[in-house]
């Protein structure tokens, strides 16, 4: 960043250094809005630059969503595109429950390289409404092409995914088994923490810390790396060894990157405000009900980094869970009925949606 901002100095005329502070320096450290400055600075040096109307993506992670749509109408304009504005587009159609929209954007990205890319952030949809065999029919066709165009780590992030899904939802058997095939295409840094994530929730103490060791040894002073993966792996370790507290404590280096995207949203729209979410779960365990539900509710007030994470929807169970531990039976109910509610369509058998009817029939 530091780097970044010498050049924009440097060279005031020089569009470049402002797109490129626009990106990912500002993109992984959360500081959108001085993305925005910075994309607009490189807008108004040269319009006819595609990468200049980032700032779309800057004001989407800021719940934007208006504003993200109208850069991406200027740029489209001007017959700019990338495939980063396409996926944007089809999300901001998810976010505004518009399908008409979210399947223009589907028919556009066949035959433009990204269709696996695409085929990805659908079953990610499909995914956080519980739709698990349909989603993974979708990851079988995005792995499938990604591999066939020789994109193996886009496929192994896609295993990778599919993993932390199914971990998620209870699916331990499921989301090992990802992980290994993950791990047999590819072991870059996304790949490495989101095997380690899976493993950790599906009850694997060994294999995560064994991935932990080579991300610290590998990136050192990586950003992601050191302020966001580690800790909430070690957050979940202490989860697992039932000190919510020592948890709590390991994420308190999380707290200035918490709304940050970490480089699984950057390249694969999962991820996002995970440390949040585990904090959240820490203070349930630690029956700390008020607490607990301040970070649920931080994913829910933050969709443009949330994406299409299962975190979206499994943070009102979470929150309906912190409201049972503060007392608060009537929004409880309210946040129980708003997690069956997306998962209306769901596949029956997922263990996480039982445990919540289960709850829910409690309540009442």
């Amino acid at each position: 960043m530091q780097n970044l901002e010498s050049w924009t100095r440097t060279y005031p005329r020089d569009w470049l250094p402002f797109a490129v502070l626009a990106g990912w320096g500002t993109q992984g450290t959360g500081q959108y809005e001085k993305g925005v400055q910075a994309a607009e600075e490189s807008l108004r040096l040269n319009p006819d630059n595609p990468f200049s109307y980032v700032m779309a993506l800057h004001n989407f992670f800021l719940d934007r969503f208006a504003e993200s749509a109208v850069v991406l109408q200027r740029a489209a304009a001007r017959k700019l595109e990338i495939p980063e504005f396409l996926i944007t587009r089809y999300y901001l159609a998810f976010i505004n429950g518009d399908r008409a929209g979210m399947e223009r954007e589907i028919v556009r990205a066949r035959g433009e390289h990204v269709e696996d890319w695409m085929s990805h952030n659908q079953a990610m949809v499909l995914a956080q409404s519980g739709q698990m065999q349909l989603a993974r029919t979708t990851w079988e066709r995005a792995i499938a092409m990604a591999q066939q165009a020789g994109k193996r780590e886009n496929a192994a992030l896609d295993h990778a995914a599919e993993a932390v899904c199914d971990a998620h939802f209870g699916n331990a058997a499921a989301a090992i088994e990802r992980v290994h095939l993950a791990l047999k295409l590819a072991r870059s840094r996304e790949v490495e923490y989101a095997a380690a994530y899976a493993l950790m929730l599906s009850g694997d103490s060994s294999g995560p810390q064994r991935l932990a060791a080579d991300l610290q040894k590998r990136f050192p002073e990586d950003t992601s790396v050191q302020f966001e993966y580690l800790p909430t792996l070690g957050a979940l370790s202490a989860l697992a060894h039932r000190t919510p507290s020592d948890a709590v404590e390991r994420l308190q280096r999380t707290l200035p990157y918490d709304f940050a995207l970490p480089g699984t949203a950057f390249f694969a729209k999962f991820g996002g405000l995970y440390p949040a979410y585990v904090r959240g779960q820490a203070y349930l365990e630690a029956h700390q009900g008020r607490e607990a539900a301040a970070e649920f509710q931080k994913i829910l007030d933050h969709r443009g980094i949330v994406y299409a994470d299962p975190v979206g929807a499994l943070a009102h169970l979470q929150l309906g869970r912190a409201y049972v531990v503060s007392g608060d039976v009537t929004k409880s109910k309210k946040a129980y009925q708003d997690f069956l509610t997306l998962w209306k369509d769901a596949d029956a058998n997922i263990p996480i949606l039982k445990q919540a009817k289960a709850e829910y029939a409690n309540l009442r």
